[in-house]
């Protein structure tokens, strides 16, 4: 939100801050000033130049030659704007001025005609984006004159940042409400200059009303809850006086007409959007709000010709669509030149509504913005009536009739119950009511004594009804008004919260622990992918060459390891958590799921004297997959060869399964296929998992004590002969399985391929390792255990004891 500061000071008449020290009040309150421009600096050299005689150039049609009076003499200057005409005042820049941007202005011959200056568009001089025309200066002035004197441009331009729930902000009332010394009791709105006493009458109903021969018609109330219109009769259409014209230039708006220009200004100052239709080619006249329904299209003020769906709301006449609600005027009913009878709109609409037909349009005006936000509903006839003032003083003209005020919808305001109690054991610092009072009565909030003891009831005004509607965002209130600077340091007593966290939080950050003690470090990649990784189209994508939502994380984490390898470091250790995309079923949304994603590639541990380097295996892979999967999914989850299932862009011969206990896969993980990434021929391998989460994961057991075992263990080594084909995962189980219960615990420790095994193949030792908590075991219980285990092994498995 742009905001003039000397206009903010003429609605704070005690505002007694610099524009340093006001936009640090604005970030202690929630709105840090983004930027801070001074409007005269880089103008101190323009002049205001007189344009006595401007002719077509003798060689070149778009070309004008113009004698410019520039104050110390008449100039001969060379001009390609279209709207340059003899009488006319400019700024003017003399030989050897500098523009803003730091342009020197020299003597120079266009198309054989010498140019000695230049006529400067408002884009030259920063004060505004128009580059077609130089800028039209309207007012009494003298050749000469400073520019910045004759616009009164010495002035700063504060930009404020406004978030998304603060539309009361969009306004220079509205941060002055922040700012001024007595609040909302400090703020006036500036006279207006040759204004006349304003007493209007009002026609109100529910649906609709008739009056000044005009009748205005609200039929969907729940998109439009109240529509005011005034007729007035009479105007002279023309440029602004020049007050009006650099109060909106100060705010970087563009004056168009004394009318349309008053609307912006009320916009400006009140935050209400306006719009003036002329009257005469309003069919009826009338107006209907209503939604599009079979209208097809529409004809916006800038031109374009627009497609409507048939549930946006549009402002319409007896016979067509003559405006999108909240979003941007009609071409066939624009204010121009030759209107001498308008009718003036201030309405109150949906703002979902808006946004909708906004996105829907492609279309984002300043006043969509606001209504977006919400506006006030409390303050529409002050808009309106402020907008007339200011019409009547510059276009002339009566006012017709009693202004029109269809209402289906009454504003109400909430009174929300504020405990003293709860103020202090949030903020940590006790409050009573009559401080509470003190800091949200100049906010505009009205503190009221409650029945109940230790509560005051606040009622919310119009401003602030759309993001404050519970007890807790008054306390916000009271903090930020109090100053979160001003809150002592100590860290006060608490007590730890009994809600746990979701269970899906708590095994995201069980697996940041789990990968931050590999030596692995958490990425963010962006979510926005082209359309070979995704299914899901964004409506408005931020870059058209990424217009979906990411179907797998894993390329996305690639690109990240990608790209350190460009960049020379060698070892990369990278995992990510973050959501995937799916498209869901026809009219439904689509589908959202977690997952975790893990990327490695280099030396197994840092370069050292002491032992040779060893790069990433298979091996290693496979065991970072096991402990994410059971950590994810439980401890019978498994990992599996992937055999010949393609696994792109893992290679499937050193690819891997993940798969739950039920059997279903739920990830993969192997070396990243040969090509797949542009990387530097020194790469190493490069492996990578991707892990499907469980929605509802089971909440982790509690914790439960074991006493340290007080007897000793019976352990037995099994030499088994296993044929190819049979993974040690399953001989593992079938070991678990048939061992009972006094089986502590089972190591794989040696592996021996080799011709002399015949069939087998392989022969796999194992250590199987008992033992019985309350007793020392003996070895026939051992033995017993180890004969199941043979037994379930042959049958199930077709596995041999080695030698046996």
């Amino acid at each position: 939100m742009n905001i003039s500061y000397h206009w903010l000071r003429a609605v704070v008449p005690g505002l007694d801050l610099d524009p340093d020290a006001l936009a640090e009040r604005l970030a202690l309150r929630g709105a840090p000033v983004e930027d801070m421009v001074r409007l005269a600096e880089g103008l101190e050299d323009i002049v205001v130049g007189r344009v006595v005689t401007s002719e077509r150039h003798p060689d070149a049609d778009r070309l004008s030659v113009c004698t410019v009076d520039d104050g110390e003499g008449l100039s001969h200057v060379v001009c390609g704007a279209p709207n340059v005409r003899a009488g006319g005042w400019y700024p003017f820049a003399r030989v050897g001025a500098r523009l803003p941007g730091g342009t020197k202005i020299k003597k120079a011959k266009i198309r054989g005609q010498r140019s000695v200056g230049m006529l400067c568009s408002a884009r030259e001089l920063g004060l505004g984006a128009d580059h077609t025309g130089i800028l039209e200066l309207e007012g009494d002035f003298r050749p000469g004159q400073p520019l910045v004197d004759a616009l009164d441009l010495d002035d700063v331009r504060l930009d404020v940042e406004v978030t998304a729930n603060r539309g009361d902000l969009l306004s220079h009332v509205g941060v002055a409400r922040e700012v001024a010394p007595g609040g909302v009791a400090g703020i006036r709105l500036p006279d207006v200059p040759g204004a006349p006493a304003l007493e209007l009458a009002y026609a109100e109903d529910a649906r609709e009303v008739e009056a000044g021969g005009v009748h205005i018609r609200i039929e969907d109330p729940e998109l439009c809850a109240r529509y005011l219109g005034a007729v007035i009769r009479g105007v002279d259409v023309g440029p602004s006086p020049a007050w009006l014209q650099d109060r909106l230039r100060a705010a970087g708006a563009r004056p168009i007409n004394n009318v349309v220009d008053a609307t912006n200004y009320v916009l400006l100052e009140l935050g209400q959007p306006l719009h003036a239709f002329d009257l005469a080619r309003l069919e009826g006249p009338a107006i209907i709000v209503r939604r599009a329904g079979n209208e097809a299209s529409f004809t916006t003020l800038d031109g374009e010709r627009r497609t409507l769906r048939p549930d946006m709301l549009m402002i319409c006449d007896a016979r067509r669509p003559v405006a999108a609600a909240g979003v941007m005027g009609g071409l066939d009913s624009e204010v121009d030149d030759a209107t001498t009878d308008v009718l003036l709109e201030c309405a109150l609409f949906d703002p979902p509504s808006i946004r909708a037909t906004r996105k829907a349009l492609g279309l984002s005006t300043d006043a969509s913005y606001r209504f977006e936000r919400g506006v006030d509903p409390e303050a529409m006839r002050r808009a309106l009536e402020r907008a007339v003032e200011i019409i009547l003083a510059t276009a002339g003209g009566t006012v017709d009739g009693p202004v029109l005020d269809v209402c289906p919808r009454p504003w109400t305001p909430a009174l929300i119950p504020l405990r003293l109690s709860r103020v202090e054991h949030v903020l940590g610092v006790p409050f009573t009511a009559d401080a509470v009072r003190a800091l949200l009565e100049p906010l505009g909030f009205e503190v009221r004594a409650s029945d109940e003891e230790g509560v005051v009831d606040v009622r919310v005004p119009g401003f602030r009804s759309y993001d404050v509607t519970r007890e807790i965002d008054l306390i916000e209130e009271v903090a930020r008004t109090h100053g979160y600077d001003a809150f002592p340091d100590e860290l006060g007593p608490f007590r730890a919260g009994t809600v746990p966290d979701h269970p899906l939080f708590r095994l995201e950050d069980d697996l940041r622990d789990l990968l931050a003690a590999r030596g692995f470090m958490e990425a963010q990649t962006p979510a926005f992918v082209g359309a070979r990784e995704g299914e899901v189209r964004v409506a408005n994508p931020l870059n058209v060459e990424e217009p979906y939502v990411r179907q797998t994380l894993l390329p996305s984490l690639l690109r990240r390891v990608e790209y350190n390898l460009a960049r020379g470091n060698r070892d990369v250790r990278l995992f990510e958590i973050g959501t995937s995309f799916r498209r869901g079923e026809e009219g439904r949304l689509p589908l959202e799921e977690s997952h975790l994603v893990v990327a490695f590639t280099g030396r197994r541990e840092p370069p050292h004297w002491s032992a040779p380097d060893e790069a990433f295996t298979i091996w290693d892979l496979k065991a970072v997959a096991e402990d994410v999967a059971r950590t994810a999914w439980g401890a019978e989850a498994s990992v599996t060869p992937a055999g010949e299932a393609p696994m792109d862009p893992i290679r499937p011969d050193e690819g891997f399964a993940l798969l739950r206990p039920d059997g279903a896969t739920v990830g993969r993980g192997g070396r990243i296929t040969d090509g797949a990434l542009d990387v530097p021929a020194w790469a190493g391998a490069i492996w990578g998992i991707e892990l499907a989460l469980p929605a509802e994961p089971e909440p982790a057991p509690p914790p439960v004590f074991a006493a340290l075992p007080q007897h000793p263990a019976v352990e037995r080594d099994l030499a088994l002969l296993v044929p190819e084909g049979v993974p040690a995962v399953e001989v593992d189980r079938a070991i678990r399985a048939a061992a009972g219960k006094l089986l502590e615990a089972v190591e794989l420790f040696d592996l021996y391929p080799g011709e002399a095994l015949g069939a087998a193949g392989r022969s796999l030792a194992y250590r199987l390792r008992f033992r019985a908590p309350d007793r020392t075991l003996r070895d026939k219980e051992a033995d017993r255990a180890v004969r199941s285990v043979l037994e379930r092994l042959a049958r199930d498995l077709g596995i041999k004891q080695r030698g046996g």
